[in-house]
């Protein structure tokens, strides 16, 4: 049986394994000398964020099972939740989803039901092996990959680290029409909800939601945009906004990382925890494909490419991950404070300075989205 085609000549499967034989021992050697190597790669889709399916996350996998990830990137979980409906099922093979919409995308029938033995749940700080939202009693939904703080990014030549210790700095005279959002309500609101000392900014009666509304109200004249991922970026990078408000160290991370004067801070308020998880979605016709993508990410060297991922770097639940990544990339474990032997990420955590962001409690989450787009308008 002829598979290749050289100048020489038509070779055999025979010709290539005795190729094979030479080089290193046999094909069980070269792992990439299978019949997958001849084979076009299976097409796996993604719905996340941007950066998850680009090579620095995604190669050696794609090397390893024969695979070629087609991403469709979105920005905030309103417009996720869009396109999926807009799609027939099994469109969508994994899908990354911020935690808080996991229960609205189950409740739809988006995804499937997990197995939570296939996954290395043991190998996670306990805070994240039954993380809030993705089980529905024994079952499981979705596996938490990464997360990250939301506080007060500032531009470190405009702001000083003291002055960025509240969210009352979005007020600062000095930074009139330079002060951004990041265009979603839910880390917005909840920043403003946190100043305005709610203890569960997502868990509010109406009096306090009322309060939340005029105070975010008195912010507009200072606001100089409302952008998305890339405007958010670029607006920093360059310094049009000297203030963001609703992100943290995944967007100044990276920029912080290229030199740019721009940081994070979390204020004495109290921060918000983003959480990303990937789920399969419903229909899914590779979903033993999708499985061992999950398993891959939530390895330990999988963590370690999560957590330093070149679109936005994010902190990893993989305690055996920090600890790979503590000798892999030891300065980005301590930038983002991921190290074991000193305060880190989880002692935030634990000491009650991080709130879970989640949809809100009390209102629907229409009162919260279209508040955010009469104050946009106002």
């Amino acid at each position: 049986m002829t598979i290749n085609k050289t100048s020489s000549g038509m070779r055999t499967r025979r010709d290539i394994l005795k190729g094979a034989s030479v080089l290193g021992g046999g094909v069980l050697a070269m792992p990439f000398l299978s019949r997958l190597a001849f084979a076009e790669p299976v097409e796996l889709t993604m719905l996340a964020w941007y950066g998850h399916a680009e090579p620095d996350v995604v190669a050696e996998f794609e090397a390893e099972n024969n695979v070629k990830f087609k991403p469709k990137y979105y920005t905030g979980g309103d417009n996720m939740l869009g396109l999926i409906a807009q799609s027939p099922p099994g469109t969508f093979d994994v899908i990354l989803s911020d935690a808080e919409y996991v229960q609205q995308l189950n409740a739809a029938g988006y995804i499937e039901k997990l197995d939570p033995a296939d996954y290395p749940f043991d190998d996670f700080f306990p805070e994240f092996q039954r993380f809030p939202g993705h089980w529905q009693g024994d079952d499981l939904y979705s596996v938490i990959t990464r997360f990250g703080f939301l506080g007060v990014a500032y531009n470190t030549d405009a702001v000083t680290e003291k002055e960025a210790s509240s969210y009352n700095v979005y007020w600062s005279e000095k930074l009139k029409g330079k002060v951004g959002h990041f265009d979603w309500h839910l880390p917005n609101l909840g920043q403003v909800s946190l100043l305005n000392g709610n203890p569960s900014p997502y868990d509010i009666d109406e009096a306090a939601w009322s309060a939340v509304q005029e105070k975010l109200m008195t912010l507009r004249p200072q606001i100089g945009g409302f952008f998305d991922y890339g405007g958010t970026f670029s607006s920093l990078q360059n310094g049009q906004m000297l203030a963001m408000a609703g992100i943290g160290d995944w967007i100044t991370g990276a920029l912080e990382k290229g030199g740019a004067k721009v940081r994070t801070a979390i204020p004495e308020e109290g921060g918000l925890q983003f959480t990303e998880s990937f789920s399969i979605g419903k229909g899914s016709q590779k979903a033993d494909l999708a499985k061992k993508w999950i398993q891959y990410i939530t390895s330990a060297k999988g963590q370690v490419k999560s957590a330093n991922m070149a679109a936005y770097p994010c902190i990893i639940p993989s305690r055996k991950g920090w600890e790979l990544m503590s000798t892999e990339t030891p300065a980005e474990a301590k930038r983002q404070g991921m190290l074991l032997n000193e305060s880190n990420a989880m002692d935030m955590i634990r000491n009650g300075r991080i709130k879970y962001r989640q949809l809100p409690v009390q209102q629907s989450l229409e009162d919260w989205n279209d508040f955010w787009s009469e104050y946009k308008g106002s």
